[in-house]
């Protein structure tokens, strides 16, 4: 279940959700087509991308041809909520505006919230007019722990993440950490890699106090992640080992599959989970 970040406003009830998708790349399309099968109860009811040809080729590709946005005041001109599948630049380019103009947004390019100005102000915003940032899950498992952990205290989270050389923009024929320190100075280092940690330090202890470890391991063939907590309730250790998403080797397949769980979860009347 994803993280939500919340101003306490509930959308109404019987109103089908219409959704506004940011992004129209490879998970943009996953998404696309689930809401297109109905395997969501919602509509898509409009699309956009800086790239408009891309938008345009995506609409023609669905049964129910969502309206191709020139703008973001396009886009949001019908929308409940807007899925942002695009990039850490497209949540800080539009994610204000997006809670501004009175909508909700669902970020998946999580790693742009490390950045602390742009975090407090949406902060700030979802306070002031009560809508919702939703935050799935994402490429990891667990979360519903370390927030349960959270309440009664977490001594440390730590964070290894593993994965084949080329998809961190290396080279080299044995493991070989190429970062090790906090996990907001590893996504200004790795920003279009490490949005599992992203998530992690909003679930968890922060930035500034979540450990992450990044390897380049030619010997792997799927993006590894592997989460040690330490509390008051004990210890755990999860490890996920994630086949990447169909065109997209960078990105986990189960961030996909996590967001429209997400969009299951919001419309769902009951609520499972912590």
């Amino acid at each position: 279940m994803g993280k939500k970040m919340s101003g306490g406003k509930k959308r109404g009830e019987g109103k089908k959700m219409r959704i506004g998708l940011l992004g129209c790349g490879n998970i943009g399309r996953i998404l696309a087509d689930a809401i297109d099968r109905e395997e969501v109860d919602c509509s898509l009811v409009a699309v956009f991308d800086q790239d408009i040809e891309r938008a345009r080729e995506l609409a023609t590709q669905l049964r129910r041809k969502p309206d191709v946005a020139d703008s973001i005041e396009g886009l949001l001109q019908d929308t409940d909520l807007v899925v942002e599948a695009a990039s850490q630049d497209a949540v800080r380019d539009y994610g204000v505006k997006v809670l501004d103009s009175g909508k909700d947004i669902l970020i998946m390019s999580v790693g742009a919230l490390a950045d602390e100005a742009l975090f407090n102000e949406l902060t700030q915003l979802i306070n002031k007019t009560g809508r919702r940032i939703y935050v799935p899950s994402g490429a990891i498992a667990g979360l519903d722990g370390i927030k349960a952990a959270k309440t009664k205290g977490i001594d440390s989270v730590e964070l290894t993440t593993r994965k084949p050389p080329a998809e961190l923009g290396t080279t080299t024929d044995k493991e070989t950490i190429v970062y090790e320190g906090t996990a907001r100075e590893g996504i200004k280092k790795f920003p279009k890699n490490v949005n599992v940690a992203a998530t992690l330090s909003l679930v968890g202890m922060g930035f500034d106090k979540t450990k992450l470890r990044i390897i380049a391991d030619p010997d792997v063939n799927r993006n590894v992640h592997e989460i040690r907590v330490v509390g008051m309730f004990g210890e755990f250790n999860i490890k996920m080992e994630n086949l990447p998403s169909p065109n997209n080797p960078k990105t986990s397949y189960l961030a996909a599959m996590s967001t429209i769980a997400t969009l299951k979860e919001i419309n769902s009347a009951i609520q499972l989970g912590t």
